[in-house]
Formats: C-alpha cells, sequence, structure tokens
C-alpha cells in the first residue's frame, strides 16, 4: 500500500479544491474531525478550499462552507443512516453541481461513499477528477447503525452500489491499513488506486500543561462536573452507541475487578440519558458524569483531566480518531483489540480481548494501580502520535494524492 512520504511531497501549485461532506458538518466527533483538520490544513497551504455541506452543522472560522436549503423542522445533526437523507443527498448533488459549474475546480474531494456517489456523477458530467476519502464501509456501518441486517434483501444491493462507488473515483485515500485491504480484498480495488491517509492530530494543540494555571483549570473542571479531585478518572470522548462499546464501558465499571473508587468521566452524544440511566441500573449513578456534545476546540482541557483514557469501540469497519487525541494528550490508553486499535497504538498502548467487559475491567485496574507504567505508556504515545500521526505528515500524503489524481504525476495511476 501506498504509505505517506517521510518528507514533504513538493507537489506544486495550489489547487481550488471542492470538498462534498454529506453531514451535517461541523459537529464535534469522528469524520468531522478528519474533514476539518484536512480541509483546514490544506487552506493553510494556500489551497482554494470550498465544502458543500448539509444545511446544519456550525460554521468554521477560516473554511468556506456552502450548505444545502433548510429542510422544515428538521435542524437537529445527522448522525449514522437514516432515510431521510437520501433528500439530503439530493438537495447536497445539485448544490454540489451548481458549486461546480461555478467554480471549475482543480479536484472533487469527497468523503463518505454518498459523497463519493455524488462525486462520481458530478465529475463525469463537468470532467473533473474525484478523490474519496474512505474512512469504512458503507454497507458496514449500516449494520453497525442497526439500519441494516447483514443478509437481508436489501444488503446484497447496497453491497453492489457500495463496489460501484469504490470503483469511480482516481484514487481513494483509506484512512486505515485495515481499509486498504478491505478495499482490495472485498470490493476489488486496485492497490494501485488506493493511498493510505490516516487520521491526524495536532500535536501543539492537543498537549498537557502542567503549569499552575492548567492545574487549577482540571480542579475547577472537576468540581463543576461533581468529581473529586483525588479520585481516579477514567476518560471517554466519542459518540455514545453500542458499536462504540458503550454498553461495555458502563459493564466493565460495574466489574468487582475494578477499583470501586475509580470514576468515569463520558464525553459526547447522543442518547446521553438513555446511557445516564443504564449507568444509574448499574448502581454507578455516583461514579459517572455524563457531560454531552464537547466542543473540539475544549477537548484538550476535558480530556487532560484523566488518568487513564478507553476506547472500547467494536466495530470492525470504522477507524477510530480519538485514540489519536489520547496519544497525543499523553493519555495511557485501553483499547478493545481490533485491527485499527493494534494500527493507532501499536505496542504503546494496552489492549484488552473485543467485546470482553471484564477484561476491560481487569486492563484499566492495572494500569490505574502502577503509576510508573502509567508514565512510561504517557510517554511512548505521546512520541508515536507526533511521530506518525501529525498532520503536517498527513497533509504532504494528501497533496501527493491531489497531484496524482490531477495527472502531473508520472506513472502513478
Amino acid at each position: 500500500m501506498n504509505r505517506p512520504p517521510d518528507a514533504p511531497a513538493g507537489v506544486g501549485r495550489p489547487r481550488r479544491i471542492l470538498m462534498i461532506a454529506p453531514t451535517s458538518f461541523f459537529a464535534d466527533y469522528g469524520c468531522h474531525v478528519r474533514i476539518l483538520e484536512q480541509a483546514r490544513g490544506l487552506a493553510g497551504r494556500g489551497h482554494d478550499i470550498t465544502l458543500c455541506t448539509y444545511h446544519s452543522g456550525r460554521d468554521i472560522a477560516g473554511l468556506r462552507i456552502l450548505r444545502t436549503p433548510a429542510v422544515p423542522g428538521w435542524r437537529r445533526a445527522e448522525v449514522g443512516s437514516s432515510w431521510h437523507k437520501i433528500a439530503l443527498d439530493a438537495l447536497l448533488f445539485f448544490l454540489t453541481l451548481q458549486t461546480a459549474r461555478r467554480l471549475r475546480p482543480d479536484l472533487l474531494h469527497a468523503y463518505l461513499h454518498e459523497g463519493a456517489l455524488i462525486g462520481a456523477i458530478v465529475g463525469q458530467l463537468l470532467s473533473i477528477p474525484l478523490v474519496f476519502d474512505f474512512q469504512g464501509s458503507l454497507t458496514g456501518e449500516m449494520i453497525d447503525h442497526r439500519f441494516l441486517r447483514a443478509g437481508s434483501l436489501a444488503h446484497a444491493p447496497l453491497r453492489r452500489l457500495e463496489r460501484w462507488i469504490d470503483h469511480r473515483p482516481a484514487l481513494i485515500l483509506a484512512n486505515s491499513e485495515h481499509s486498504a485491504r478491505l478495499l482490495t480484498q472485498q470490493f476489488g480495488v486496485p492497490e494501485r488506486r488506493i493511498r493510505l491517509v490516516p487520521d491526524c492530530i495536532e500535536p501543539q494543540r492537543f498537549c498537557r500543561r502542567e503549569d499552575a494555571a492548567a492545574q487549577e483549570e482540571r480542579r475547577r473542571l472537576r468540581a463543576g462536573l461533581g468529581l473529586a479531585a483525588d479520585a481516579p478518572l477514567i476518560v471517554y470522548l466519542g459518540l455514545l452507541a453500542p458499536y462504540q462499546g458503550i454498553d461495555l464501558l458502563l459493564q466493565a465499571l460495574a466489574q468487582p475487578a475494578l477499583r470501586p473508587d475509580a470514576h468515569l468521566l463520558v464525553m459526547g452524544f447522543p442518547h446521553v440519558e438513555h446511557y445516564r440511566q443504564m449507568a444509574a441500573a448499574l448502581g454507578l449513578a455516583g461514579r459517572v458524569a455524563f457531560t454531552g456534545a464537547i466542543a473540539y476546540e475544549d477537548a484538550p482541557h476535558m480530556l487532560a483531566l484523566g488518568d487513564v483514557a478507553v476506547a472500547p469501540k467494536i466495530s470492525a469497519t470504522e477507524g477510530s480518531g480519538k485514540l489519536l487525541s489520547y496519544m497525543a494528550m499523553g493519555l495511557p490508553t485501553v483499547a478493545f483489540d481490533t485491527e485499527v486499535s493494534r494500527e493507532y497504538l501499536g505496542d504503546a498502548g494496552r489492549l484488552a480481548p473485543a467485546g470482553d467487559a471484564a477484561a476491560l475491567a481487569q486492563a484499566l485496574r492495572e494500569l490505574l494501580d502502577d503509576p510508573a507504567e502509567r508514565a512510561a505508556m504517557s510517554r511512548r504515545l505521546r512520541q508515536r502520535a507526533v511521530e506518525r500521526f501529525d498532520c503536517r505528515l498527513v497533509l504532504d500524503a494528501i497533496e501527493a494524492a491531489h497531484t496524482a489524481a490531477c495527472g502531473d504525476a508520472d506513472g502513478v495511476l
């Protein structure tokens, strides 16, 4: 698989790039962070970035964001699969086509399969090359979100549509080696059309400060959340859903193996009230604090409250960008043993058998009981984040892929 270059690619002139994001950009989670860091980073390198997205979402200073017409009575952020997204994607198609005709971009850069489908049609109509930013299987995500049942009547045709979409772009940017193998082995995409472009992090922003002001801020934040200043604290940041492993995480906290003085800070959405009730039913009401959605800009301050971070995601098809936030913050991290977790953490973190709440509890207990190992793991993870996942390295790889897709590099396609 083609990996990110170790040095700046030197790939030539700035480009006019039209990005397609079939989601409620910006919301403070997952794929939105990947889109934001790529768009902001490319704009910072002189590229002219325009992003087409749904009507709902938060504007970002410095990014040119065009939105579909508002849908009456529908304001909330879109998370996961739903039938009415078909109407939103139809609106996004017409917005993208209109914008592409007006701007005549050098390149279409599409996110998610719906964006790649829109980009494939618009690109064919206007002879504009398409790059697809691939973050996991379309049908796999639908199954994870319980929108589609494996083996159902709809599964096979949707799988064929997914394969058709995957073969349209000039290049696909895979967010992990696991995703790249998925594309080649399950969907028959030639390896030469895939570039490995992992999620990235800005280590300058995601870092733990230890000055007096930072320590006072942490005391204040803990008090505001009802957390004791000296309680061992496990932190989680991300979406709240079964495929993210939140049910298993709460079960792990209730295990006898985990220290009874350990507390859990759960930062994210949706379904907050559902999981609050689940925590209460497990006898954890006094040990779990739920914040709801956390602004991406505030994530470093909130993560700094933790002693240990946890990533209990069990999905076999998606990335896990939260791991990079944990790593850059130097947070000792326990994750379920999935291909993506192994790829991101390497041997610097700690893995528990996927889906095993008792094993997750034991791994967390061992870290909480071992300050020396926590300190050593903190240094290893921070170093790995800086050396492998700094946004500057990833942007080099994206620019090189854009150059190849536009036909400016010899023998790359």
